[in-house]
């Protein structure tokens, strides 16, 4: 998300909000007729409309270049700080196993019981682009007991635009470890091989081209509806509820284009093509992608990705656990394989954290405002 000054020209608002809301059944009944699924290697969750459950506890000894807390073990692996420090600590994941913040929380897992020693349970709560896991979350007790994975501008977006069962300051973040910028693709196949194609083709036939993307009122949301008012045209948007099955969907040709994450962006470019980096700079992952603003457009967005805990966790509870989470953010090797794999690393504290999702609530109540006009 650019920070800066968000007020854009354009000569119109396109599609609808409530537009890709209408296609959600549509996606899904698409996604089931093709058998979608987790991935290779990803772990079963069930399936349905609301929450997909599951649970996994961490497994293996410690590697090589593996996390050590700062000073040793924390607290709890002695003996514990808090009352939920013997008992497992349960990380909510809020959408579909396979996307990003399930494959970061794979990656945290192992690491958060040797730094925590207790063990830790992965469980999927999917729905809503996220708010059914986060409202769960604002509903835990405040103990250290369990936390979630949290995407802005999702925890932001979502309480400005709609009833989630949970509001941006419910939620206190621990730390953000992880970003990805956005960007726009077409399938490789596809007839559209520049931005400027692409426009022009959505100038001629106002709302036929279909954008997927992960979630309603989530990043992907508004960077289909920013690029509409910049651009001057009108495409249907088409959520789905996590990167996973968007990406499927995609390529199996259900839309016509879709704004992904860098990391899924990085894992097929050998199979899409794409259009624009909604970044300031090329995306090191993909050199050859030039940004929306080298095509004389000003859009740039991003996810950031963390976790958090229910407003009101003790701060002793709340500092072991970002004494955790930074020491694997921070580690070199673990930021390496993010990125390999096309994620941008982070390590922000809680306060740090914090002053950022502030100054994003602001930046997009402003520009909320704007798209409206």
């Amino acid at each position: 998300m650019d920070h800066g000054d968000h007020r854009h020209g354009g000569s119109r608002s396109g599609c609808r909000w409530r537009r890709g809301l209408a296609l959600v059944g549509v996606a899904l009944l698409v996604l089931a007729a093709a058998g979608c699924g987790p991935g290779p290697g990803s772990p079963d969750a069930s399936a349905g409309g609301g929450a997909a459950a599951g649970s996994s506890g961490g497994t293996g000894p410690a590697g090589p270049g593996e996390a050590t807390a700062p000073g040793g073990p924390s607290p709890s692996a002695a003996g514990g700080t808090g009352s939920a420090a013997a008992r497992p600590l349960t990380y909510l994941v809020c959408f579909d196993p396979g996307g990003q913040s399930d494959i970061e929380a794979r990656r945290q897992q192992p690491r958060l019981e040797r730094l925590l020693g207790r063990q830790v349970v992965i469980e999927y709560k999917v729905g809503g682009g996220g708010a059914l896991c986060w409202s769960e979350l604002v509903r835990s007790r405040p103990d250290g007991s369990v936390v979630a994975g949290i995407n802005v501008p999702h925890i932001v977006l979502q309480p400005l635009q709609q009833q989630t069962g949970y509001r941006t300051e419910q939620i206190e973040p621990v730390v953000l470890f992880q970003s990805t910028p956005l960007g726009l693709a077409v399938p490789a196949s596809s007839p559209y091989r520049t931005l400027a194609e692409f426009i022009a083709a959505a100038k001629a036939r106002p709302g036929a081209l279909t954008v997927g993307g992960s979630g309603t009122f989530s990043g992907h949301h508004v960077a289909t509806v920013r690029l509409e008012k910049l651009a001057g045209i009108d495409l249907t948007y088409v959520p789905f509820s996590g990167a996973a099955p968007q990406m499927t969907a995609f390529l199996g040709g259900h839309v016509d284009a879709v704004f992904a994450n860098s990391n899924d962006l990085v894992r097929y470019r050998d199979r899409i093509r794409v259009l624009g980096i909604a970044a300031e700079q090329r995306f090191r992952g993909l050199p050859d992608a030039p940004t929306f603003e080298e095509q004389g457009i000003h859009l740039v967005e991003r996810i950031d990705r963390g976790v958090g805990v229910p407003a009101g966790t003790p701060p002793a509870i709340l500092a072991e656990l970002e004494r955790a989470f930074l020491a694997i953010a921070e580690d070199p090797a673990i930021r390496a394989q993010m990125e390999e794999q096309g994620f941008v690393p982070l390590a922000m504290g809680h306060q740090e954290s914090k002053a950022y999702i502030r100054q994003v609530t602001a930046t997009y109540r402003s520009l909320l405002d704007d798209l409206r006009r």
